[in-house]
């Protein structure tokens, strides 16, 4: 046992360094797109009854399309605007992608009997999806203040509300050594864009907990109310905005989800096979 401390140990650092670096380029060249999603999925919808007691009946939504708030955005904050809350979002990403990467080659080799990622391939699907579950949620766990930070930060436009001063999710796969970067790319897309349909909805959730109640300039919309649980909030915005609620921001969200993905993929792979070949 004490002889393979070492190899554990480095595997352990080796994963979570690329991890981390995978997350934080994947974040940082994706983060516009994160905004804009962000703004839609947090804007509640103007109703009849605020607009007539606003004496604005002709009242419209701040963000009715993904081209037009990139416009807005642009003109309103220019470019700083689409790394808003970028700071927050790094210091959650790289955590939560090393937590990820470290835990899901553990669980792998715990499950497959070697740490050797060429036998991790030949795990089940359904050992692989738990695998990846369990690294997830862990993940999720070690980084969520910063995830609140970043939505809190990331939702609001000009004028701001609220500034950093105030404050005191799918099996990702091992990948064949042989595959090419275009087929880590390609992987990496599909693997992004499906997690992305499939969770959306609580995504958007998630990001009405973390900013129910959060005071914001009027024209970004009415502040969010509170739920009781997950269930009653998935049950109250769809009742009061339908399907379209539930998957609000999807197009900027599945257009970051491709990418994301697949630089998060090709980034991992070629920081591990780097660290592995100067530590080895």
């Amino acid at each position: 046992m004490a002889m393979e401390e070492p190899g554990q140990l480095q595997r352990a650092l080796i994963d979570a360094t690329a991890g981390a670096f995978a997350g934080a380029i994947s974040r940082t060249v994706t983060s516009p797109l994160d905004v804009i999603k962000i703004r839609f999925q947090v804007q509640l919808e103007p109703t009849f009854t605020r607009a007539l007691v606003r004496g604005n009946i002709g009242e419209s939504s701040k963000y009715t399309g993904m081209l037009q708030a990139t416009k807005d955005i642009f003109r309103e904050e220019g470019l700083p605007g689409f790394w808003r809350g970028n700071v927050p979002a790094l210091l959650m990403v790289m955590p939560y992608t090393a937590i990820q990467f470290t835990v899901l080659h553990k669980l792998k080799t715990f499950a497959a009997g070697s740490s050797k990622s060429e036998n991790h391939i030949h795990l089940s699907p359904y050992l692989s999806y738990v695998s990846g579950a369990l690294a997830g949620c862990a993940a999720t766990v070690g980084s969520y203040p910063f995830d609140l930070l970043r939505t809190i930060l990331a939702s609001q436009g000009e004028p701001k509300a609220w500034n950093r001063h105030r404050f005191s999710n799918t099996s990702l796969t091992n990948i064949d050594d042989s595959l090419s970067s275009f087929q880590l790319f390609v992987c990496g897309l599909a693997a992004g864009t499906c997690a992305k349909l499939v969770c959306h909805p609580l995504d958007v959730v998630k990001k009405r907990f973390q900013i129910r109640g959060l005071q914001r300039h009027p024209k970004y919309g009415e502040r969010v109310e509170h739920y009781r649980n997950m269930l009653d909030a998935l049950r109250r915005i769809f009742q009061a905005e339908g399907w379209a609620g539930l998957y609000k921001g999807i197009v900027p969200s599945t257009i970051k989800a491709a990418p994301a993905g697949a630089v998060t993929f090709v980034a991992y792979e070629f920081t591990s096979d780097w660290l592995e070949s100067i530590l080895t």
